[in-house]
């Protein structure tokens, strides 16, 4: 399976709509965090590609897009860390309940 297909695939198994609580919230941005990760990592290849084969313009373009990717992925990974350290005390009661435990531990 190539990079985008994998990419398209990870971008398929978002929820629809937004998220209802906290803990939604946290996995969904995990997810597309991921996701901003991959689609970096495929601008990154195709930029290495373009580089040798198509022109000044093309190239440029592409590493201006390449790196608003990364500075995507560095943002949504802050919004991750913030929402799981600003909602720690509701996930920690949460899995308390029974609900967020691994598998392992219940």
């Amino acid at each position: 399976m190539s990079e985008i297909e994998e990419l398209l695939e990870e971008l398929g198994k978002l929820p629809p709509g937004a998220p209802n609580t906290v803990h939604e919230l946290a996995e969904t941005l995990m997810r597309i965090k991921s996701a901003a990760g991959r689609w970096a990592d495929v601008l990154y290849e195709v930029r290495q590609w373009s580089s040798h084969h198509a022109g000044p313009r093309a190239s440029a373009a592409l590493e201006i897009a390449f790196r608003k990717a990364e500075e995507s992925y560095v943002e949504l990974e802050i919004a991750h860390k913030d929402v799981r350290e600003s909602a720690g005390g509701q996930l920690r009661h949460a899995r308390d309940q029974g609900r967020g435990k691994s598998p392992r531990t219940r």
